[in-house]
Parts: structure tokens; C-alpha cells; sequence
């Protein structure tokens, strides 16, 4: 997507604009005349643009990192980073998990999720020589003097051609032919400070997330949704709303309606107090006949829960529908089926393994994460696994799966190493841990919702089941699936993994076994 060199803002995006540049300009970023000064001590700040769902958050974010990158701030991309250069003024732009991370991506955005810019990764010296060579800091190596026989003069050229399409350091270096563990020695916390964050999807950090990111970032910029569902544990409220009113921008202008949005149309009328379940419902059903992208469903579509999960507010619905969908699948009890969606459930090692947990974690493997199961690996519990919005998706790591079953406390481990990453299967997941994500269609349990009105139940003032609602219907990038009864349809064909490819402008690394110094099955 090409974005418009002086784009059109509406007055809250406008003003929004300005009161950032000022900040900016505040700690030596002059964006008016693309210019760059010394940093200046004590002068950061922390601002938080909120605004509903087509408020234009994300072209104001787009705006100023073209803008900062024209001025010429260094985007920091949490994939590899040069020598620290004294008048060298950074960016990084952030979201909660990869998905998130990748749906800015796919607005050319760089994003990367926030662990990779907590954690950074340590190269082997002769393969930073490339790194610096292709970031423009370096000449080009000598392979004759690298002493390494996989470096020839064909390999860095292909490393060169893909760095000069994709911007990414490992990315380019896969295309060689090259494995991260071949030049990726480790990781460690990082050391020193950036300058500027933006953090999008900021509806989603908790406290602790945000204490870390203030110790990186002196300028940091917060983009959420206050309609959003707070994190867990945090009360109903989200980081931005401890900010001062100032440090408060508000974008109220809905852009995208202008274009007849009927999922935003929705989504927006759920603000209205006065609407009730029943009558919101009968909204959807009325939007359905004269709009294709909102479908008012009388079954959940099985066909679409392999890679968009059907949304729930309750665990037992969500355990129901991945049992359902696991049994018109013919899945056996004591096994993953290629193709089966999966939710990772945080990594199972102890303090001492710290560096197998954040190899695994950089891969990728946070909580959270969207998994596509590929199939068991060459060593005993490793399963090989494609995780979506990852910039490197494929991957090989030691795995506990568990499948939960309607009316049992335990769920079964088809797969379990003593230790490593978790799976919860992915055919349904809760609305909250869906906050980030966006699929091409969206499959909303409304009975659950339903549950959620009769129940009276309300967060930060606002009635649940519409917070759950807002936040579910906007997760659906093309169409809307609000479906009423609880019935599963028949596949039209077996699970598949032949459709999973990275989204450009990222480069596919062939799938490798992860080595067991790096991640461990113990």
C-alpha cells in the first residue's frame, strides 16, 4: 500500500498530528523540516491517541513513521542492530503479539512484537560482518576470509537481493540458505535505551508490560481502542486511562464508515445506551439483507475454524465447539492432525533454562500466539509448527499439547515433552485473547453474548456482553458471521497446510529442527 505523501486529516486526527510533532520536536525530532537535533535530557513524554475502530489511528501511526523516517530516525525492527552511533536516533513500533504485529505489517508498517525489542539477539561475529554490509555499515566480506564454507559469493548475493526487497536481516540470510541458528548465537535483555515507541493495539498491555517499555523508551506514543476489553487482572482499566487528560487524544471521527462499513455501522451502535441484546440483534439480522459481509448465520461453518477460531465469551463453549470440530474431522484421540489450530499457552521451563525460553519466546512462541500444528518433528514430543503473523512462521520445539474435553477437569496430552511450549487447540478461543487479531472472517457465537446480557454484567460502566460484542465484531476485516444456534456444519474437505505462506513482504525459511542446546526437550 502506498501511502499519500501529505495525506488528508480530519481535525482530531490534525490536532492529534501537531500535539505529537510538538513532543517530538521537544526531544530534537523536527518533523516539519525533516530535520534531527542532539536528544535532550528529561524532555520525554507519554501521550496515548484512543479512538474507536475506523478512527484512523493507523494512518496517523503510518503518517508519523514515514515522517520520522524521512527525518531520518533509524526504524528498529528487533531482528538485528547496528553499532550505536552518537547522533543515531531511533524508532521502534510495537504491538502485544505477532498477529497484531503482523496486521500492521501488511500496511508496510515494520512492526515487531514487544519482546523483541525487550530482548535482542546476540550474532555470531563473522555473520554480523554480513549484517553490517547489508544495513549499509559495512563492506562487503570477503567468504574466502570468513572461514566458512556455506559462505560463497552467490550466497550473499542472494542476501543482498532479498535485503534490498525486504529490509530484514534474518529474512535475507534464510534466503541464502542460511538457519537462524547458524548466526544466531542467543539473546539478551536489552542494555540500552531507544528514543521513540508507538505501541499499538495498547488496549492490551498491563502494567507490568508498560513499567518495562517506559524503561526503554524516554518518547513513547500509545495507540488503543478505549471500547476494547481491559487485560486480565487489571480492573477494567488499560494503561492509558492512569494518563493525565492531556496526554488523552481523542479521535472521534469514524473515516471508514464514509465507505459504508456495515461491521463498523455495528460496531458503533453498540455505544448507543439505550440498545438492548434482543434489538441489536435483530440489527445484525436487517444488516445481513443488505450487505453480504454480515452474515446472520444459523451454524458455525467448520471449514473457516481451522484458521479464524470461532469467537466465545465462555470456556465450556469454547471446549464444546473444539470438540466438535476435532470430531467431524475424524481427529484421533491420541493425535494432532496436520492442519489443527492452535492457542500456545506460555512456555513450561524453570529459571534456569532462561535462554531456551526466550529462543522460544523470540520465535515467536508467546502466549497467546496462533499455531497451525504441521506435524510431529524428527525428535521424540518435537512437533513442527507454522505461527501465524511471525516473520519467521516455521519452527520445530519440544511440545505439550493439551486437548480439552466437555465435562472432564484434565485434558488429554497427545504430545508432551517433560518441558517446553504449551498448546491449548485454536478452533474457538475466548474474545479476550482474541484482542489484536484480525481475520478475513469472523465467526461470533451470539448465544454466548446472550448469556453475557442476562447476566447484567458490566465493565468499567459499559454493559459486558457489548464490550464483547465490539470487540469480536471488529476483529472481521471482510465479513461477519454472527451465528445463532449452536450447530456445526460438515467440512467440505480434509484439514490442509498447503495454504500457509508468509504474507509479503516477508521471505519463507524452510522448516528446521531447532537443535536441543537452543530450545531443549528435558
Amino acid at each position: 500500500m502506498t501511502l499519500p505523501a501529505r495525506p488528508t486529516y480530519s481535525a482530531d486526527q490534525a490536532e492529534a498530528h501537531d500535539r505529537i510533532a510538538d513532543v517530538l520536536r521537544a526531544v530534537g525530532v523536527d518533523l516539519d523540516n525533516a530535520t534531527l537535533l542532539p536528544p535532550q535530557e528529561g524532555k520525554g513524554q507519554v501521550l496515548a491517541v484512543m479512538g474507536k475502530a475506523g478512527s484512523g489511528k493507523t494512518l496517523l501511526l503510518a503518517q508519523l513513521y514515514h515522517a520520522l523516517k524521512d527525518a531520518g530516525v533509524d526504524v528498529v525492527s528487533g531482528d538485528w542492530e547496528g553499532k550505536r552511533r552518537k547522533d543515531r536516533r531511533t524508532l521502534a513500533i510495537l504491538a502485544p503479539t505477532n498477529k497484531a504485529a503482523s496486521v500492521l505489517r501488511t500496511r508496510r508498517v515494520p512492526a515487531t512484537t514487544i519482546h523483541r525489542i525487550l530482548y535482542t539477539p546476540v550474532y555470531d561475529p563473522e555473520y554480523e560482518r554480513i549484517a553490517e554490509w547489508l544495513a549499509g555499515s559495512g563492506e562487503r566480506p570477503d567468504p574466502e576470509e570468513m572461514g566458512d564454507e556455506k559462505i560463497t559469493e552467490e550466497v550473499l548475493d542472494r542476501a543482498f537481493a532479498s535485503y534490498q526487497v525486504h529490509g530484514s536481516i534474518p529474512a535475507a540470510l534464510a534466503a541464502a540458505g542460511l538457519r537462524g541458528s547458524d548466526f544466531i548465537t542467543g539473546w539478551k535483555r536489552r542494555d540500552d535505551p531507544l528514543d521513540i515507541g508507538f505501541v499499538d493495539e495498547a488496549s492490551m498491555l498491563d502494567d507490568k508490560q508498560f513499567d518495562d517499555l517506559r524503561e526503554i523508551f524516554p518518547t513513547l506514543i500509545l495507540f488503543g481502542d478505549p471500547a476494547q476489553l481491559a487485560p486480565v487482572g487489571q480492573s477494567g482499566t488499560m494503561v492509558f486511562d492512569k494518563l493525565p487528560a492531556p496526554a488523552q487524544l481523542n479521535l472521534s471521527r469514524i473515516h471508514r464508515q464514509e465507505a459504508g462499513n456495515p461491521i463498523l455501522d455495528l460496531a458503533h451502535a453498540l455505544a448507543d445506551p439505550q440498545l438492548q441484546f434482543h434489538q441489536f440483534e435483530n440489527m445484525v439480522e436487517e444488516a445481513s439483507k443488505r450487505d453480504e459481509r454480515v452474515r446472520y448465520a444459523s451454524r458455525v461453518e467448520v471449514d473457516l475454524m481451522a484458521r479464524s477460531p470461532v469467537l466465545v465469551w465462555r470456556n465450556a463453549t469454547r471446549i464444546r465447539l473444539i470438540s466438535a470440530f476435532r470430531g467431524v474431522h475424524g481427529a484421533p484421540e491420541d493425535a494432532m492432525l496436520p492442519g489443527e489450530p492452535m492457542i500456545c499457552d506460555g512456555i513450561e521451563l524453570p529459571a534456569k533454562h532462561r535462554k531456551k525460553r526466550l529462543d522460544l519466546e523470540a520465535r515467536g512462541l508467546i502466549k497467546g500466539a496462533q499455531v497451525v500444528y504441521l506435524g510431529p518433528g524428527r525428535k521424540p514430543a518435537f512437533s513442527r509448527l507454522y505461527v501465524m503473523g511471525a516473520e519467521d512462521p516455521q519452527v520445530s520445539a519440544a511440545s505439550i499439547v493439551k486437548i480439552e474435553k466437555p465435562d472432564e477437569e484434565e485434558p488429554f496430552i497427545p504430545y508432551a515433552a517433560r518441558m517446553g511450549a504449551t498448546f491449548l487447540h485454536g478452533a474457538a478461543v475466548t474474545i479476550h485473547k482474541a484482542q489484536g487479531s484480525q481475520w478475513e472472517d469472523v465467526q461470533v457465537f451470539a448465544p454466548d453474548l446472550y448469556v453475557a446480557a442476562k447476566m447484567n454484567r458490566n465493565e468499567a460502566g459499559i454493559p459486558l456482553w457489548k464490550r464483547l460484542a465490539y470487540v469480536a465484531i471488529t476483529r472481521a476485516e471482510t465479513r461477519l458471521h454472527w451465528v445463532v444456534r449452536a450447530m456445526l456444519s460438515k467440512p467440505t474437505g480434509p484439514l490442509r497446510i498447503d495454504d500457509l505462506k508468509p504474507a509479503e513482504p516477508l521471505v519463507m525459511q524452510p522448516v528446521q529442527e531447532v537443535e536441543n542446546d537452543q530450545i531443549g526437550m528435558l
